[in-house]
């Protein structure tokens, strides 16, 4: 697996023979080929003749060059499928091991927060898109590939179409998304629906014909916005989807429904939220409010001294 090449190696089209079998996604594929290649290019040869010596060593060059937790585990998952599949190296994969990753709380927005964002985006595209994330809850690709077929007026439902985990799932549809989303179907673009069904058109249509806006555009388009409306915390794309979570959480919807619509396997993954709920954990009645006793100590008086008592006569 060369790291330049103009044609593509028999190691590396058998590795995407492997990944096509297994049909995994095309991001998927992507970044285990571009791990592949950053560990060829450590080595400054072939993968297929590395030894448990250099797994090791490269695992040493990630932790030691500044690779974030996240990222080296992305790396070594794709370079572990070479081994572990594509080359039967199992002495290789077991050299592989993962970082557990700090429990970090995710960044949101407080209501009033997340209402400045969507009022102040003055781009009704911008504005249906942001909507789209805090009032639906929907992931930034799941966002940008809505089709106008996904939309159902009539039930007041979002059809999620294989996403994370290649599965489909319903969210709801407030009124207020569905009259943004209205609106700009009378404006959007179609100078690419020639010969595509209405249902099959995408509702945000990217620059290249056939594909939808991209997320790292969409990421761009929240920056611009979060800055216009003078949010100063670190922000980010996901922080629409967990702002939903949250204050979904406080205004005391059942957790499991919240479990549904964000489409997550694990109850734990949804039940992180209820460590961002502000509202809740302030409303908790602390133990100590029952503690009898506890006002505020009076400042004590400094005591008078007595003087001695004159003798009687």
């Amino acid at each position: 697996m060369s790291t330049v090449e103009s044609t593509v190696s028999p190691l590396r089209q058998r590795m995407i023979d492997d990944m096509n079998a297994r049909k995994l996604g095309q991001n998927t594929q992507r970044n285990h080929i571009a791990a592949c290649k950053r560990f060829a290019s450590f080595l400054q040869r072939s993968p297929d003749t590395a030894t448990p010596d250099d797994v090791r060593a490269f695992m040493l060059h990630l932790a030691g060059n500044g690779t974030s937790i996240g990222r080296r585990n992305q790396i070594m998952t794709g370079v572990r499928f070479l081994f572990r599949v594509t080359l039967r190296r199992h002495d290789l994969a077991a050299e592989i091991f993962h970082i557990k990753q700090p429990q970090t709380l995710p960044n949101t927005m407080s209501p009033q927060e997340a209402k400045r964002l969507l009022v102040t985006a003055e781009k009704l595209k911008v504005r249906v898109m942001l909507a789209l994330g805090y009032g639906c809850g929907l992931r930034a690709g799941e966002i940008c590939r809505i089709k106008a077929g996904d939309i159902d007026s009539q039930q007041n439902i979002i059809r999620v179409v294989q996403s994370k985990g290649r599965k489909d799932r319903h969210v709801m549809l407030p009124p207020e998304v569905l009259e943004l989303l209205r609106q700009w179907w009378k404006v959007r673009p179609g100078r690419h629906d020639e010969g595509v069904p209405p249902r099959e058109r995408w509702m945000f249509p990217g620059r290249k014909r056939g594909r939808p806006i991209t997320t790292r555009q969409l990421n761009r388009l929240f920056h611009e916005a979060a800055e216009e409306a003078g949010l100063k915390k670190p922000l980010n794309l996901r922080s629409l989807r967990h702002s939903f979570a949250t204050h979904l959480l406080e205004r005391g919807t059942d957790i499991r429904l919240i479990q549904a619509v964000l489409g997550h396997e694990k109850l734990d993954t949804t039940a992180r939220y209820t460590r961002v709920a502000t509202g809740r954990i302030a409303a908790i009645e602390s133990p100590i409010s029952q503690v009898s006793g506890m006002q505020t100590p009076k400042q004590q008086q400094p005591k008078k001294k007595r003087g001695r008592q004159p003798a009687a006569a």
